[in-house]
């Protein structure tokens, strides 16, 4: 309680809350009409729902496609309360009021135990801290997507709009034919009355926008045809034909193209620039320095007709690179330096329970180990660009962002004008995984474009400069102990990691009105160890922040990535102290979690857990919850010429009510695969503060021909739902290493397991 109070009263003093929080009115997330963008074909209801002419209906999407489904999962929940087909429902960009921002990811913050939600857990604390952080988000309004949290954050509010739009419609119509509202029915967006009266919303939609309807509720699940269904994807068709705009399709009258270049040395800085030898090349026409936001590295970038050209210009700048004053970095150090703070410090208690060192003191048998993590880079498909107009004081931005509200503030800030003077448009991603909630690029985009005479600018990295400038997933390391009584049965479980803290860094860098002059504990740093289900009737899970220099940010699935590797390893290396098969060994921890239970016994079931396998195979298993979600994986294993090779990863999950099975099965396939490339290969080096790896030639990614098969089961719930993008992932690696050591001898307690 002392912790939670600390963090509750930390929360409090943020800058956001220092003056007048008690007068903070409670902000609807309904909105008005005048929260969406005007149109004269189309009369908005609320501040998500505009109905056009023609009858179909428009939503304001505040979240980022990036490849999740999100713009289908959304669309369905308006499809649904509005019983029309889900073609009738476009999007628009949403608008920066602060009913679009996101709520869930915030509240995602919280370090409470998993357990502690269960019925008379001390619901009396949770309750507190979720409303302290639910008025926070509501009045910042940040418009953002990640932590997995796109639909638990939509889930009441846009199905109570499109509801309320229903219920307006419905009156209108009603006070119109001169029938009571309760004879009006909707298919398929056509209002119908049985004496044969019929017309779609568009003929209402005027109308109903007076109509101010009173306990709205929405549908009863049980009234439901579209959620629940494995419908298409909304953007599948402008992916196949090419008609889908990413950041790098953006083409504009006129436009020029920036090609950057940065210090090699991570944090380094640039002497002069001699650019006449990159202004003599045919295309070229600028050179631009640019000065890093905070934990980026220095440098310019050179404008031509082309990208082509543009990067022959880079390349023909000549400077003097210059190390960071603090000294170079180097991952080996960082790693040793690592160890040395878990010999050193003690470290934040994020969860204890019972009484940790009588029962060390006490046990019969004891078993310890430690397990590291590398830096890892995001290297999404599509490196970071961003196209840029600055006109007449004005400022217009087409990005592939992430985090809007963070990119509008740094593009005004890049170019000194206000917020009110930059419109964004947000393109499709070509992948995230969290490297788009930067703004980096962004506020380059916007100075280079203050330079170019009013011409629009596309500015994007090359893949070195993306793999060499990234905000990577920090390097951990852990230690783990565990006793066991006389009678070989586990009794006490102790966890110290250390690393660096992203969310600090993250908020100076992209929210400075949440970045306070002393860090808060970061729940990403403890995620994964901290709230384990397992029974052990003793307990301390700490972590010790560090501040190692690298720049680091989230990164699919954030500490659950590694910390899952080193729980889930380590409750196998103790099923095998103990003689006990790790399904069993599992199971007999965890008859207080109920719903762990049925997710690790669903994967084992469809996996076949215990059958015959061919000589040359084994399987491996790991149970893991994230972002709300619970998912079990068996992976099944062979090893040939010395390499690991994954045939198959059965994943079980119980992520709540579940919207469209379809895209969670394909986040499933999607997080294995990114987590596989992850276990095989995945690793930043960092040498005299130069990053080693340059692209995907020694930073590989799994090939089509390496896939696995894999397999989603999902849990039946009426909960509601939790996050789908991210919590495949982190099971992935101990699952492979947990096979391995079954099919080898050999534990592997470091990654990459290929290191």
């Amino acid at each position: 309680m002392k912790r939670r109070t600390w963090i509750l009263s930390a929360l409090g003093a943020t800058g956001a809350l220092v003056v007048g929080w008690g007068a903070l009115p409670p902000r609807s997330r309904l909105g008005s009409a005048a929260n969406m963008l005007a149109t004269q074909d189309a009369v908005a209801l609320n501040g998500w729902i505009k109905i056009a002419q023609d009858g179909s209906v428009v939503l304001a999407m505040p979240r980022s496609e990036m490849g999740q489904g999100v713009y289908t999962g959304l669309s369905m929940l308006v499809a649904e309360e509005l019983d029309v087909a889900l073609a009738q429902v476009h999007l628009e960009q949403a608008g920066t009021d602060a009913i679009y921002g996101n709520v869930a990811m915030l509240l995602g913050t919280l370090p409470f135990h998993p357990l502690d939600y269960r019925e008379g857990a001390n619901p009396a604390s949770i309750r507190a801290g979720e409303w302290v952080v639910s008025k926070l988000a509501r009045e910042l309004g940040l418009i953002v997507t990640g932590g997995s949290s796109s639909i638990s954050d939509a889930w009441e509010p846009l199905r109570m709009a499109a509801a309320t739009a229903r219920a307006s419609l419905v009156a209108a119509a009603a006070a119109r034919w001169q029938v009571s509202a309760s004879e009006i029915s909707i298919d398929k967006g056509m209002l119908k009355h049985a004496s044969g009266k019929s017309a779609n919303f568009g003929e209402f939609a005027q109308a109903a926008a007076a109509s101010q309807p009173a306990n709205v509720t929405p549908k009863d699940r049980k009234d439901w045809k579209l959620v629940g269904t494995s419908a298409p994807r909304t953007d599948l068709l402008s992916k196949t034909n090419g008609s889908a705009q990413f950041g790098l399709d953006v083409r504009l009258p006129d436009m020029v193209f920036a090609a950057v270049r940065m210090s090699p040395m991570l944090g380094g800085s640039a002497g002069a620039l001699d650019t006449a030898a990159a202004l003599a090349l045919p295309g070229v026409q600028q050179v631009v320095a640019l000065e890093p936001l905070r934990g980026a590295s220095a440098g310019f970038a050179v404008v031509a007709k082309t990208t082509w050209h543009a990067r022959q210009g880079a390349q023909a700048v000549q400077t003097q690179w210059q190390q960071r004053s603090q000294g170079a970095l180097n991952s080996q150090n960082i790693a040793a330096e690592l160890q040395n703070q878990l010999d050193k410090e003690s470290g934040l208690a994020f969860h204890t329970k019972g009484d940790i060192d009588g029962a060390e003191k006490s046990a019969a048998q004891t078993l310890e180990a430690s397990y590291t993590a590398p830096y890892l880079a995001h290297a999404t498909m599509e490196p970071m660009n961003c196209t840029a107009q600055f006109k007449d004081g004005k400022l217009e931005i087409w990005a592939p962002t992430q985090a809007p509200s963070s990119a509008r503030e740094a593009a005004a800030k890049a170019a000194g004008i206000s917020q009110s003077d930059v419109t964004l448009h947000v393109t499709l991603l070509g992948g995230g995984f969290g490297r788009r909630l930067e703004v980096d690029f962004i506020a380059q985009a916007a100075k280079v474009a203050k330079a170019t005479g009013g011409k629009p600018v596309q500015l994007s990295w090359s893949r070195e400069e993306d793999m060499g400038h990234d905000f990577y997933r920090p390097m951990h390391a852990a230690r783990l102990k565990a006793t066991f009584d006389a009678q070989g049965q586990p009794q006490s479980l102790r966890i110290k990691s250390a690393g660096d803290a992203i969310s600090p860094r993250w908020m100076e860098r992209a929210v400075p009105l949440l970045a306070g002059p002393v860090d808060m504990p970061d729940k990403t740093t403890a995620e994964g160890l901290f709230d384990l289900p397992y029974g052990f009737a003793h307990q301390r899970m700490a972590h010790v922040t560090t501040t190692m220099g690298v720049p680091v940010g989230f990164w699919r699935s954030v500490g659950h990535s590694h910390n899952a590797f080193f729980s889930e390893s380590f409750i196998d290396e103790l099923a095998a102290a103990s003689h006990k098969d790790p399904l069993e060994f599992r199971r007999g921890l965890l008859q207080e979690a109920p719903r762990y239970l049925a997710v690790l016994n669903l994967a084992a079931e469809k996996a076949q857990w215990g059958s015959a396998l061919p000589a040359d195979r084994t399987r491996g298993i790991a149970l893991h919850e994230s972002f709300g979600s619970i998912v079990a994986q068996v992976a099944e294993i062979s090893v040939q010429d010395g390499v690991p090779r994954v045939h198959r990863v059965v994943c079980a999950i119980d992520c709540g009510t579940v919207v469209n099975p379809g895209l969670v099965a394909q986040q499933m396939e999607s997080a294995v695969v990114f987590g596989l490339s992850a276990a095989l290969w995945g690793k930043i080096d960092i040498v005299d503060g130069v990053v080693q790896q340059t692209n995907f030639t020694n930073y590989p990614m799994v090939t089509m021909a390496q896939a696995p098969v894999v397999e989603t089961h999902i849990v039946a719930s009426t909960r509601k739902p939790t996050g789908v993008g991210e919590p495949g992932l982190p099971p992935l690696a101990p699952a492979v290493s947990n096979a391995l050591f079954t099919l080898t001898g050999k534990r592997h307690r470091s990654l990459p397991l290929l290191a």
